[in-house]
């Protein structure tokens, strides 16, 4: 996992031409004037979520982990925290889903050991496939705007 701002960016460019694709478009792209939805960078191999919904309780959220896809995620507006573990031995609540690249891991199990980390406008995260990440959580019910760009592996 990587977490830093928008504006360190070119520091990971090095990772991978497809990362530093989803940096470079989240350096230079006002995504407060897009439309919520799906947009195709590379085809199915980078594409573009643009999605604005209220936080949740950490409680009320699952853990989830990727195969086939490393996260890029960006917080356009608002603030959330995003819980975090490395993925070891520990067992799904919902199998891997390979038609939507996921694998659940319930709050209870993990609670103990994830790390919860405040996650504002300005920032992004990269989510690699052993990193279990847990995506808009906030005490308080709050409004965020965050993209996700999906990096095939």
């Amino acid at each position: 996992m990587i977490v830093d701002t928008i504006a360190n960016a070119d520091l990971y460019s090095h990772l991978s031409p497809r990362i530093a694709k989803a940096l470079a478009h989240l350096s230079d792209t006002d995504f407060s004037a897009l439309e919520v939805g799906t947009y195709e960078l590379e085809g199915k191999d980078l594409f573009v979520i643009v999605n604005d919904y209220e936080t949740k309780p950490k409680e009320m959220q699952p853990f989830e982990v990727h195969q086939q896809y490393i996260d890029v995620q960006f917080v356009v507006s608002g603030e959330e925290q995003f819980g975090y573990l490395p993925l070891t031995d520990q067992a799904p609540s919902k199998p891997y889903f390979a038609e939507h690249d996921f694998a659940n891991y319930d709050y209870e199990s993990n609670k103990n050991t994830a790390a919860f980390i405040p996650f504002k406008a300005g920032m992004f995260a990269i989510f690699f496939p052993e990193d279990m990440h847990m995506p808009g959580t906030h005490p308080t019910p709050t409004q965020v705007r965050k993209v996700v760009i999906k990096v095939k592996i």
